[in-house]
């Protein structure tokens, strides 16, 4: 039986769910593509559309502007992030192995579409390391806030700084810790691969060498 898993995103960031129509799922499908090969500058509307074979006029009955549609892809990412994490600890017990399996997944390309192939997941999580910090980089990120936009990644940080008080109670900065796991999960895989002096694993592009270094990083602030 083939499993299926419905990821559930933030409704006012379309217009139109596009999960729910050909043409929609078309325009996340291809946008995955489109951004992964050209980058998000150079995407527009206009190119998508072409891409796709529609209009632009077509795109804007789901999404109000470029900047909604990478947020969109940006937290179904960090969503289905967190159902893989609960998946691949719900049957451990040892706090620092589930902060160990929890670092793999950070930096794991080996991700399964479990019956869904609204997009492609290998380039999605490219996307979100080189692209993802434009999701909440602007002058809007306090209005984007409000509107709870960035509810799974803080929901994420939450599930993570919970196992690391598992491993010590006493440690002061959970969720500091967890938000700087996450985002050095993806600034070192992204220095590793395009800005190798920047990092110890310059040409070796080897993500057990970055889970390494984050699972040293991790226990030595928590064994303190």
């Amino acid at each position: 039986m083939e499993l299926q898993v419905l990821i559930k995103v933030n409704e006012k960031l379309y217009l139109g769910n596009p999960a729910e129509s050909e043409l929609g799922r078309k325009i996340v499908h291809h946008s995955v593509e489109l951004i992964h090969t050209i980058g998000f500058e150079s995407f527009t509307f206009k190119k998508l559309a072409e891409d796709i074979g529609t209009t632009e006029a077509g795109i804007y009955r789901y999404f109000s502007n470029k900047h909604r549609l990478l947020m969109y892809l940006v937290n179904w990412y960090w969503s289905w992030l967190e159902y893989q994490l609960m998946f691949a600890i719900n049957n451990l017990t040892d706090p620092e192995l589930k902060l160990r399996r929890i670092i793999h997944l950070l930096v794991s390309e080996d991700t399964k579409d479990l019956g869904n192939d609204l997009m492609n997941r290998k380039k999605l999580y490219e996307i979100v390391n080189v692209e993802g910090v434009k999701s909440y980089l602007t002058k809007k990120v306090y209005e984007d806030n409000k509107a709870k936009f960035f509810k799974p990644y803080k929901d994420l940080c939450a599930r993570i700084a919970e196992i690391i008080k598992e491993v010590n109670p006493r440690y002061r900065y959970p969720r500091s810790l967890s938000s700087t796991l996450l985002e050095m999960a993806h600034f070192q895989k992204f220095f590793m691969q395009h800005l190798p002096a920047l990092t110890d694993f310059g040409g070796k592009h080897d993500s057990k060498n970055v889970a390494s270094f984050l699972e040293n990083m991790l226990m030595s602030c928590l064994k303190r």
